[in-house]
């Protein structure tokens, strides 16, 4: 994936690609347009035609200058994302400009790239349609098949779905005057994308079609974006274990074609994986890498917004809000309507839910409100988080517009139903009992709950499926039915027993109640829930010398020296980037903070406790009673069984039966 101000060495591509080691500029040509157009194998055509360019320069050769030019470009538009890789495209499309006769058809197509190129990053595309009306009108029939597909890639936002399919239809048709199979192929893949996007439910019909023909001769490059589209659905079919295996398939496949898109579209992937089961907090490292990854689009915000989510979800709130507001910019309406516009908008919904920020919520429903009958579909197929109506629905229970919430949710689940979403279903459903409750709506919601039981009757068919969101401690997958899960949804937690679940609002108490449920049968005393941690050198022993300081001065001291280190090791840590060690330390940095403020009292002194197991009993036992007694309120059933099972006191256990 080497970009092509890299150096690129010689690599074995198809047969008779070993002649252009002869140094024959003709063969070069030739071998860079079979490599492209025959096997889409982009990583060589480069390779051959930033051979051919620089020989025919050399040579003089105006009109192979011109060819290698326009074959450097590739299949796709924006293909060299490095500041210096599209500079030199552009710098030798336009050299080769001057050279040409500006009537000729070599001339055109050139044009037809550079404005393909430039509209693409700008989002005004009024050159490259105009050129398009331009070669409708010349005899030629490569410049109008090359000027539809690009023209095609510069509109795949979600306000273009009806010309994009008419574009994609009549290249099809112009693919038979130019009896180029990379042209049928295309035209065939913009016509299954496009019905992606659009929720069309014949679009896999499309896709079958196109994998019979690259059955028949494979395309790389084509072949890649079709396996791309394989990992979205096994995803919207709930197995998500599969999903992740073919990804990395993907992945391998793209690298090999030389698509830039290989390793970005793999962080897509596993953000929606990761999403649905639960386990986004994971991808924090790595998105904070993509999103400064010079092979990420210059329109592609939607690792930005991923990051929010997963930040917020990992308790990150300064990251989630930083991330937020860069998004936002001056407006959110400036954002680009690129391909991943609309998975952007999906992550921007949620994170303003988690943060609380209904500013930016009612901005999101407003700019998503006319694409609300449309699935949030990233790229070219490879990823999607169900109906559009989700986000919506999401963005007016962060403004209080619960009612309006619950229409949009109920709209979410009957789409995703039709979508085939599985995991979309769900995640709607949690929603939709959410905003019913808020709603004063009880036996509703009690009704949408049933249906969720059902659906976790159904799990095991949703290989690696958990919550969306949140971190889980816990799940309905494989674990038996009186044992009680659970999964961290946003600022909630969903507690489920015997096919029953409840949503409940985050607290002390729920803390450590997910700590005894994720470790049933075990005895965990009461102070060390109130420590939190239990494994830094057995520090919470200090507060368990009835009668004595909380901390003595000896031990305070060793706190401060300790915090002093952490603080010098944190900034190298953050200096390096070195996000997961940093991490750590700041947990144990806060850790100590907390410890230090807890053990004096005015002026600094002391502060002593008659016996602080004691204190520490009564304050595990009143944080659960009353974590009980919403999840009693909200579900008696679930809550019947917690107040049997859990068991307060010195120390503290969940028994099932």
């Amino acid at each position: 994936m080497n970009d092509v101000d890299a150096p690129v060495r010689d690599a074995p591509g198809p047969a008779g690609h070993g002649a252009a080691r002869t140094g024959d500029l003709p063969a070069l040509l030739d071998e860079g347009t079979r490599a492209v157009v025959d096997d889409g194998d982009l990583r060589v055509g480069r390779d051959r035609f930033e051979r051919a360019y620089r020989m025919a320069e050399s040579a003089g050769d105006e009109r192979a200058m011109a060819v290698a030019a326009l074959g450097f470009g590739g299949l796709w538009v924006h293909e060299h994302r490095t500041v210096a890789g599209s500079v030199l495209l552009e710098s030798r499309i336009r050299r080769a400009l001057e050279l040409l006769d500006p009537q000729s058809s070599l001339a055109l197509r050139l044009r037809i790239r550079l404005a393909g190129e430039s509209g693409y990053r700008s989002g005004d595309t009024t050159a490259v349609l105009a050129l398009l009306e331009l070669a409708r009108s010349r005899p030629g029939p490569m410049a109008r098949a090359e000027a539809l597909s690009l023209a095609h890639h510069c509109l795949v936002g979600p306000e273009h779905g009806a010309l994009r399919r008419e574009l994609a239809a009549e290249l099809v048709a112009e693919s038979f005057r130019t009896s180029r199979r990379s042209d049928l192929l295309m035209g065939l893949l913009w016509q299954t994308v496009d019905m992606f996007l659009d929720g069309d439910p014949h679009a896999e019909r499309c896709l079958a079609e196109l994998r019979g023909l690259l059955a028949e001769r494979d395309h790389q490059a084509v072949g890649f974006v079709v396996s791309a589209m394989q990992v979205m659905l096994a995803v919207r079919a709930g197995r998500l274990d599969e999903a992740e295996r073919l990804a990395e398939a993907c992945t391998k496949r793209g690298i090999a074609a030389g698509d830039v898109n290989a390793t970005v579209w793999q962080a897509a992937q596993m953000v929606t994986i990761r999403w649905y089961q639960g386990r986004v907090v994971e991808l924090v490292p790595l998105l904070r890498e993509v999103v400064n990854s010079p092979t990420l689009s210059a329109v592609d915000d939607h690792a930005l917004a991923a990051l929010a989510v997963a930040a917020v979800t990992a308790g990150d709130r300064r990251t989630a809000a930083g991330a937020l507001a860069t998004l936002c910019g001056r407006d959110l309406g400036d954002l680009p309507r690129s391909s991943s516009w609309m998975v952007t908008m999906h992550g921007v919904a949620e994170a303003a839910y988690l943060l609380d920020d209904t500013a930016t919520a009612a901005r999101v429903y407003e700019l998503l409100s006319p694409y609300g009958h449309l699935p949030m579909v990233g790229s070219l197929a490879v990823a999607c988080f169900g109906s559009a109506q989700h986000a919506l629905g999401v963005a007016a229970l962060t403004t209080g517009d619960v009612d309006r919430a619950v229409t949009h949710l109920r709209d979410a689940v009957r789409q995703n139903l039709a979508l085939a979403h599985w995991p979309a279903v769900t995640a709607s459903r949690d929603r939709l009992a959410l905003a019913l409750v808020r709603a004063g709506r009880q036996a509703e919601a009690d009704a949408v709950r049933e249906e969720l039981t059902v659906a976790a009757d159904e799990a095991p068919a949703l290989a690696g499926a958990g919550e969306p969101g949140g971190s889980a401690s816990g799940g309905p997958d494989g674990q038996e039915r009186h044992t009680a899960f659970c999964t961290r949804l946003g600022r909630k937690w969903r507690i489920g027993f015997g096919g029953r679940s409840v949503l409940v609002e985050h607290s002390v108490g729920m803390l450590h109640l997910v700590v005894l449920i994720a470790n049933p049968r075990q005895e965990i005393r009461a102070v060390d829930l109130v420590a939190g941690l239990t494994a830094l050198n057995g520090a919470a022993e200090h507060t368990a010398l009835s009668g004595q300081p909380v901390l003595d001065r000896v031990a305070a001291q060793e706190y401060r020296n300790r915090l002093a280190g952490l603080r010098s090791e944190l900034e190298a840590l953050e200096a390096a980037d070195d996000q997961e060690r940093a991490a750590v330390a700041r947990v144990e940095h806060d850790w100590l903070i907390a410890q230090l403020a807890g053990a004096t009292g005015l002026g600094g002194r002391p502060r002593r406790f008659p016996e602080a197991e004691e204190r520490s009993r009564v304050a595990v036992s009143k944080a659960v009673r009353r974590a009980l007694d919403r999840i009693t309120a909200a579900d008696p059933v679930i809550g019947g069984h917690l107040r049997q099972a859990v068991h307060t006191g010195v120390r503290c256990s969940y028994w099932p039966e």
